[in-house]
């Protein structure tokens, strides 16, 4: 399924573009902020963006993504200006549509952005939603270093390096120096807490660690 980010603050806007979008066929993934929208581009193929965003000039977000690679970019804006316009595809935009505007319209506009920019997605490889820096010890979530403790760290730098697949309380246990008796066995589900809340405090809507009730954890394959 196609994947649409929708960066836009505005709930009831949000709301009438995902129905539209999803009623159509794709998958929406929407986000309030442009921090958030940014953690979320990896895997997207399309950006629709709203220029008035509260943390950050949607101007701004755009000349980042743009750094980033070629994901095509639908702009949103309450200004009809056509310096904006100028500025907004001068920066990299795909196309721009000012509000108020029909839902019907911009989907007709994604259809036709994604049919032109096509090949150009279809080459664009997704960025790896958690990659693994085994050098400096750390991991990066969706674009994001995670602030994790040692123990924590052990435990998701082990699911991490084999994705798919399941380990038990005591081979994680064991990552951690622990001995494997049935008191130790709970600071691991402690441990996956921690992680599973700071990974969602970057990703709201997605828990890439599986749980499996009898057996332990594991890292979604892709996650």
């Amino acid at each position: 399924m196609t994947r649409i980010l929708l960066i836009e603050d505005e709930p009831a806007i949000a709301d009438t573009l995902a129905f539209a979008l999803r009623r159509e066929g794709f998958e929406v993934d929407w986000r309030r902020l442009a921090r958030d929208g940014e953690a979320a581009l990896p895997g997207a193929a399309l950006v629709i963006l709203d220029v008035g965003l509260p943390d950050d000039s949607g101007f701004e977000v755009l000349k980042r993504i743009r750094r980033q690679g070629e994901v095509p970019v639908l702009m949103l804006t309450a200004r009809a200006d056509e310096v904006d316009r100028i500025v907004g595809l001068e920066l990299g935009a795909d196309d721009y549509v000012v509000k108020p505007f029909s839902p019907r319209e911009v989907v007709a506009r994604v259809r036709a952005i994604l049919k032109r920019t096509g090949a150009r997605v279809a080459t664009t490889a997704p960025a790896t939603a958690l990659e693994h820096d085994a050098a400096a010890r750390r991991l990066r979530y969706r674009g994001h270093w995670l602030a994790l403790t040692p123990s924590e760290y052990r435990v998701l730098a082990l699911l991490a390096s084999a994705p798919g697949r399941v380990f038990s309380r005591a081979q994680l246990l064991d990552a951690l120096g622990e001995a494997a008796e049935d008191s130790f066995e709970r600071v691991i589900d402690s441990h996956v807490k921690s992680v599973r809340a700071k990974l969602r405090e970057i990703a709201p809507d997605d828990d890439p660690i599986e749980t499996h009730r009898g057996f332990g954890y594991s890292l979604k394959d892709g996650g």
